[in-house]
């Protein structure tokens, strides 16, 4: 039975692209409030895994998948539920920034003004200014809302992209290497931010960089070939791990 503080709750999750079996009945317990970073060499499913979360690979013809996504007690997989809802509940922030061709505003007022999650004027302003400074970038921004935000660096913007996430007031985060494209200065402001974000989010990230992993996860899932090959608290997980390929992973003789 998962315990209360499970938020995530995946059952023998397997995904077929086509013929090619990606996912292998996956089981993972993740934790409200908590980092849990995915890792693992490239092509071993942790994207493909992280955008089962939020049904994201529903959007992709040859996908079919397999086992239940419980989050809070409901399987996201279920008839009755609307993929759209499940995107509004749980947000998701890429790799590259991908700010909208709007306004620093427009970007995260967007949104919530269509879900109809706010009304236009006063509360949408309070709105705009609270998800900017819960992302951590309102004094860099406040006096030039109405810019493209896609004039911000690379840092700024995958920050505002942050903002745009917890505008819709999401439970969870999925980051898929949130940082990869960003430069060391930009990578620690985006980490202290998600190390900040916790206690209002659950986190689930993707991450190549074991540093990363070991600075900011609660939790590590270590992925490979499209199995869960160990999961467990990070500190145990880098220090102290049961399975021979975690070791050989996170030492560095493969991957």
């Amino acid at each position: 039975m998962a315990s209360n503080k499970t938020k995530i709750n995946v059952k023998d999750l397997s995904l077929y692209y086509g013929s090619k079996h990606a996912l292998h009945k996956l089981n993972i317990e993740l934790h409200k409030n908590k980092i849990t970073a995915l890792i693992g060499p490239s092509g071993c499913g942790k994207s493909t895994f992280l955008r089962c979360l939020n049904r994201m690979n529903d959007l992709i013809d040859s996908v079919k998948i397999e086992g239940k996504v419980i989050i809070d007690g409901k399987n996201i997989y279920d008839a009755d539920v609307d993929e759209v809802s499940v995107r509004k509940r749980v947000g998701m922030v890429f790799q590259q920034p991908n700010p909208f061709p709007k306004s620093i505003y427009e970007n995260v007022a967007y949104a919530p003004l269509k879900h109809g999650i706010v009304k236009k004027g006063k509360e949408c302003d309070e709105l705009v200014e609270k998800s900017l400074i819960n992302a951590g970038i309102w004094d860099e921004v406040k006096d030039i809302l109405a810019d493209p935000g896609t004039g911000l660096s690379g840092g700024q913007q995958q920050r505002l992209c942050i903002a745009r996430t917890i505008a819709v007031k999401p439970d969870i985060i999925l980051m898929d290497e949130p940082t990869s494209a960003l430069d060391p200065i930009s990578t620690e402001k985006i980490e202290a931010l998600m190390l900040e974000l916790k206690k209002e989010f659950t986190i689930v990230t993707v991450t190549h960089n074991m540093q990363q992993a070991g600075r900011i996860a609660d939790m590590t899932a270590f992925f490979h070939m499209g199995d869960i090959i160990e999961y467990g608290e990070t500190e145990q997980i880098f220090l102290n791990p049961k399975e021979k390929k975690t070791e050989d992973y996170i030492t560095g003789r493969f991957g």
